[in-house]
């Protein structure tokens, strides 16, 4: 049976897999779809261990609510922008951050290798491998992280479509609408200025020490201090050391939305908890970027289409 471009389009929208490798199925199982589509699950598998060696830098982060006390955020990625723009991948992240938020695993491993919500039959590695299948790229679920609010509730917000991905663990007697927005505005902060903590008492020694090593560093090159005392030096590392804490504390940042441009955090916070009688404060956030941390290859894409059609 001849094979048309309609059939390869078809079957293309059908499974989300390349063109090329939507033609050879058709090529193969002599136009019949059916048998295409298991083609390309089966010959998907095959390749999943090839694809392991790929760097997945794309892909999602998405965020799932059980109630107003339990939500959960998860990374799942891909090598390409353009499957992370595909439907069938979309609604894939969806279910793992549904399934994030009903777990108890501990870690990832263990995530992994909890039965599929969608399919119990299958593990949620075994999903993940089907996925590949069908999509045609490595694909990886990277991590998760579920928050449970004890003394309030979680507001929650995405970025970009996914890129960015926020819960802000909120202590509050009182929940209303004025206060979810207002915890909604502080999500978008975190989102926007990528605070590390809560607050200056919640940074490590650690951290501390090495901020003041590099600031000293920095310092020692300056020539306004060349000959400087001990203590006008050390005064000026500490100096920036705390401003340097303003940055990275989420409390100490000036609120983006502050009319005045000097609000802090802090001091937003406390105006909202005044306004509507409630003792308010954030315990804790989560924020994930898409592929942070992860290296990603430079590649001309132009050029990889170009050898794929032996141009």
């Amino acid at each position: 049976m001849a094979v048309t471009a309609a059939m390869v389009k078809e079957l293309r929208e059908m499974t989300g897999a390349g063109m090329m490798d939507c033609k050879k199925a058709l090529n193969e199982t002599n136009g019949n779809m059916e048998e295409a589509v298991e083609y390309l699950r089966k010959n998907g598998q095959a390749k999943a261990e090839k694809k392991a060696g790929r760097i997945a830098a794309e892909g999602l982060c998405r965020i799932a609510c059980k109630d107003e006390k339990t939500a959960a955020v998860v990374e799942v990625n891909s090598e390409t922008d353009f499957v992370a723009k595909n439907e069938d991948f979309q609604k894939f992240v969806e279910a793992v951050a549904a399934q994030a938020v009903d777990t108890d695993a501990a870690d990832i491993d263990a995530f992994l290798a909890k039965a599929w919500e969608e399919d119990p039959s299958k593990t949620v590695q075994e999903a993940l491998v089907d996925k590949i299948a069908v999509i045609g790229e490595k694909l990886s679920i990277r991590r998760f992280q579920k928050v449970v609010a004890e003394d309030g509730f979680v507001a929650t917000y995405v970025h970009g479509g996914g890129r960015i991905g926020v819960i802000v663990d909120v202590a509050s007697d009182v929940v209303n609408d004025a206060v979810k927005e207002a915890m909604t505005n502080i999500a978008m902060q975190i989102a926007a200025l990528s605070p590390k903590y809560v607050a200056t008492g919640d940074v490590s020694e650690e951290y501390k020490a090495h901020e003041r090593e590099i600031i000293a560093a920095q310092v020692a090159q300056d020539p306004k201090m060349a000959g400087k005392p001990e203590k006008v030096i050390s005064g000026a590392i500490e100096g920036r050391l705390n401003k340097e804490l303003k940055e990275v504390c989420l409390l100490e940042q000036v609120y983006v939305r502050a009319e005045d441009g000097k609000q802090t955090v802090a001091q937003y916070i406390a105006q909202v908890g005044k306004e509507n009688g409630a003792k308010l404060s954030v315990k804790g956030f989560v924020r994930y970027e898409t592929g942070e941390g992860i290296e990603k290859k430079n590649e001309d894409f132009a050029a990889e289409v170009a050898k794929q059609m032996g141009m």
